[in-house]
């Protein structure tokens, strides 16, 4: 297999200022790191040139999204605020800080997403993984949320539409919070099937519910899988098997876009879940397996969220290896601590979760032949 690889260091670069949790320093909040920092995404980064990994995916060039391929899913309006408040930088909208000069590495993450896409679809490379910040998934039409300034994998589903011809695309979001961008910006559109594995009522609180099934005439492609505070690896795993897999195979998706946060880690800040790096490594497979069964191995993982600097490393470099087939001599060092966790294992309450969207599955448009 050979697996498309992107990161810039302008990445790094994103500035999104500093804080204590989630909160601005003033008061009796002492100044802090904010959650977002460039550690976790620089440090899986480090870890695959430092493992040498880097040699053993094929480098992608990656250029800015152009307002074009921004404002398919974007707003004018929106844009031309980011535009506004670029020289001094700003809160593009909910909690998404962004520095001076910060809208260009926004469409550079835009386009790597983008880049990524192309590289699989023209068969440059089988598949692909780009590590951008910020991210996006929480991005709406109008403004940004939670970190994300543009909807990335949504601006490179609707480039595989249009550019490419693609009639069906799907993106699967496992960060621990709600894609809700990515639900409100196909919403309406019968072409994208977007599935949310996230923790119930996490961010945004108000979203994510089952019951948020798609629009007029989208009806049963978008399915929310809220799953309960402490699910671990094998509530994933049995979430991907009963409603995730059977849903694509419904859907036949022609491309698979990933939303590959690891927000859902066992050592996570902002989120409750114990998903581990053997975890990750599981449901990349399982994703890769339902590319190759559904569109010809079309698969490009986008990376969202995550905010523990130590272990988002090794959950990135398990997916790496399952993208490239490769072992990188790398050990997940934490596998020591986790591998008897109890909660590893699947609940009765985390299979009734399981269960009760698994009756989303017979509204998916079914397109089998």
């Amino acid at each position: 297999m050979s697996t498309g690889w992107i990161w810039h260091e302008a990445f790094n670069w994103h500035n999104t200022g500093n804080g204590s949790g989630f909160f601005r320093p003033g008061g009796f909040i002492q100044p802090h790191t904010a959650f977002d920092s460039p550690d976790t995404k620089g440090r899986f980064a480090a870890l695959v040139q430092v493992s040498e990994f880097d040699k053993k995916m094929v480098a992608l060039d990656t250029a800015p999204a152009t307002d074009k391929e921004i404002l398919a899913v974007h707003t004018p309006g929106y844009l031309q605020r980011l535009k506004d408040m670029n020289e001094t930088g700003g809160d593009a909208g909910e909690n998404a800080d962004f520095g001076p000069q910060g809208l260009s590495i926004a469409k550079l993450s835009a386009g790597a997403a983008i880049g990524a896409v192309r590289a699989v679809l023209r068969g440059d490379v089988d598949n692909a993984y780009a590590l951008v910040r910020p991210a996006g998934h929480h991005a709406e039409a109008d403004r940004g949320r939670g970190f994300c300034l543009f909807a990335n994998t949504s601006i490179a589903a609707r480039v595989a539409l249009d550019e490419f011809g693609l009639k069906r695309v799907a993106i699967v979001d496992w960060d621990v919070h709600h894609g809700n961008g990515t639900q409100s910006v196909f919403w309406n559109d019968p072409s994208v099937l977007t599935i949310s594995l996230h923790q119930d009522r996490l961010y945004p609180a108000d979203s994510g519910m089952r019951a948020e099934t798609g629009g007029s005439g989208a009806e049963g492609t978008a399915i929310n899988i809220p799953l309960p505070a402490g699910t671990g690896n094998g509530g994933y795993l049995d979430a991907l098997d009963r409603v995730v897999v059977p849903a694509l195979e419904r859907f036949q998706p022609e491309l698979i876009i990933i939303g590959s946060g690891f927000d859902a880690s066992a050592t996570d800040p902002l989120g409750r879940m114990v998903v581990t790096s053997n975890g990750f490594r599981a449901m990349a497979r399982r994703m890769i397996d339902a590319a190759s069964d559904h569109c010809a191995g079309r698969i490009a993982f986008i990376h969202e969220g995550g905010y523990s600097a130590h272990y988002v490393p090794f959950c990135g470099m398990a997916v790496l290896e399952e993208l490239t087939g490769l072992e990188s001599g790398v050990e997940d060092p934490y596998m020591a601590f986790f591998a008897d966790y109890p909660q590893l294992q699947l609940e009765p309450w985390q299979k009734e979760a399981v269960d009760l969207a698994g009756e989303l599955i017979e509204h998916v448009p079914d397109h089998r032949r």
